[in-house]
């Protein structure tokens, strides 16, 4: 344990009900699931023009759907890490008031965390090209049919938010709530490269919320950060969860 963790747990302790999570793709990697960014990330075996926008899925809606059942079928064999299942019960202890995750893996809802805002949707729903139905396919779960189509006999794409597109209004608007809420938001796992996600916590931060980074390395969000724990989410939390028990 370090002074770092100490200095959180006591910060953390004091906000209690008004701190955020925000995550990134660093809480996952932990278990197993590729990044997107950086050494060994998808993005430098794969073309995200051809696999991860509005224009690839016009012009090969298959080879996108494969890509997506691939990506699926290594999520599913995952479990939450103990970051997932810590960031849950702290929300359920009260300590917690949300997390924003820019993860669509949905294994921070597979830990228990309730009020979850999915900025840039979830790999486990779909929704149609022409009517807009969602469907939850559920962790797991794999569409049998590929590409997979709606009732209405249009094709559903994945829920999921493509270069080129913006972000949902209704779960940019909860986030924005959570973050005028904050006075503590913990920046975890992410890169801070992906906007405007990545604005979310300098707005808390001009709002008056200090902001604390966990993550092995420095990113574009570190200069911003009160307190910097240099290690991995799950060996950090713990670090931290041990403090919070010995603080009154």
């Amino acid at each position: 344990m370090s002074s770092e963790e100490l200095k959180v747990a006591e910060l953390v302790k004091r906000s209690s009900g008004r701190v955020i999570a925000f995550t990134g793709a660093g809480i996952s990697a932990e278990v197993g699931i590729p990044t997107f960014r950086g050494r060994d990330g998808l993005w430098e075996r794969y073309d995200p023009e051809e696999l991860a926008t509005p224009r690839a899925f016009r012009r090969n809606p298959e080879l996108v759907w494969r890509w997506y059942a691939w990506r699926m079928s290594l999520i599913r064999e995952a479990r939450p890490s103990p970051a997932h299942e810590l960031l849950a019960r702290w929300e359920s202890e009260g300590m917690l008031m949300g997390v924003v995750t820019q993860n669509i893996d949905g294994l921070h809802r597979e830990a228990g965390s309730i009020n979850l805002v999915e900025l840039h949707g979830s790999i486990w729903r779909m929704r149609c090209t022409s009517c807009d139905l969602k469907l939850d396919l559920g962790f797991g779960r794999i569409p049998e049919e590929i590409p997979p189509v709606c009732s209405c006999g249009s094709i559903m794409r994945p829920d999921v938010v493509w270069f080129h597109e913006p972000l949902p209004s209704d779960a940019w608007s909860r986030a924005e709530e959570l973050m005028g809420k904050a006075e503590v938001v913990l920046v975890i796992g992410t890169s801070g490269l992906v906007m405007p996600a990545a604005s979310l916590p300098l707005m808390a931060l001009g709002r008056g919320a200090i902001l604390v980074e966990i993550n092995p390395e420095e990113t574009n969000l570190s200069r911003f950060a009160r307190f910097r724990i240099r290690k991995g989410a799950s060996e950090a939390l713990q670090g931290v969860n041990r403090y919070l028990g010995g603080i009154s």
